[in-house]
Parts: structure tokens; sequence; C-alpha cells
């Protein structure tokens, strides 16, 4: 088992099976001495916990409910980083973070949904965890989830 993986298990995470396509692309990819993810929607086994908008409205998906899908994001995400790289030990930094929230016209918190994925990755990777970031607020994702997290890692050489 893989330095990172035993530093998942002892907080309390298994990194997934890689999520199925849900149409026509891969779920990573190397180029050089990085790996590129697709979007990673929060899917647990293969379902989405939760759909529809994050907001503060009644039927909406909480800011707090969506920081935990961002985590969920996170963990596919190193579950699709892991099914092109072997181990996750290959990893030398998090490089970027793209979070897609996908939110009720008046809600302005997307970066601290996006902070669900992002604390994560500190807690896992310790200093080589800290990347750069976007959180973009968006009317709708695939499927009516309510997040999607795109990753650029670097890969030790």
């Amino acid at each position: 088992m893989s330095v990172i993986e035993e530093r998942l298990g002892e907080l309390g995470y298994v990194v997934p099976e890689v999520a199925a396509a849900v149409a026509a692309y891969v779920p990573a990819i190397r180029d050089g001495n990085y790996v590129y993810t697709s979007g990673q929607l929060p899917f647990v086994e293969g379902k989405l916990p939760m759909t529809g908008k994050v907001g503060h409205g009644e039927g909406a998906v909480s800011p707090e409910d969506a920081e935990e899908l961002a985590r969920i994001c996170a963990l596919n995400g190193l579950a699709a980083a892991r099914g092109v790289l072997g181990s996750l030990d290959k990893i030398a930094q998090v490089v970027k973070v793209t979070a897609f929230v996908a939110s009720d016209p008046s809600f302005t918190a997307q970066p601290t949904v996006a902070n669900g994925a992002s604390v994560f990755l500190g807690k896992v990777f310790g200093d080589i965890g800290i990347h750069v970031r976007s959180a973009v607020g968006v009317a709708v994702l695939p499927l009516d989830a309510p997040v999607e997290i795109e990753f650029v890692f670097k890969i030790a050489e």
C-alpha cells in the first residue's frame, strides 16, 4: 500500500474505484510530468448522494453538505490519478483545483464549498497539497450534481 493511501486510511478514507465516465472522455490522462483529471462528480458507489443547487433556501443543498461533496470529488480525483499512475506516491504536487458549484443565484460562497476539497488535499499531502484554485458558480452541472471538480497533479520525475 502506498504512503498516501496509508495516510488516507489514518484519516478514515479509502480511495474508491475510478468513477466510470458518463460520456466520451477518460477520467484522467498523463501528459509528461502532469496528470489532468476530467471533472470529478461526487459519486459514492456509482451514485450521487445529493442533487440540486447549492444555496440557503428550502430544497437547496446546504453549503456544509456541498463542502462534503467537494471532499468526495477530491477523493474521486485521487482515484482517477491513481488509475493512470498506479500509485498516489508519484504525486509531487497538487498544482490546481478548479471547482464548479451549481449555485442558487443568490449564493456567493463557492470558495467555501471548494475548501472541502482544498482542506482535504492539505490533510492528505501536507505541503505538496497546497495549490492554486478557482471556484466558479454555474447554473447547472451534469446529472444535476451540486459540485464538480477538476485537478492537476505534478508527478515526481
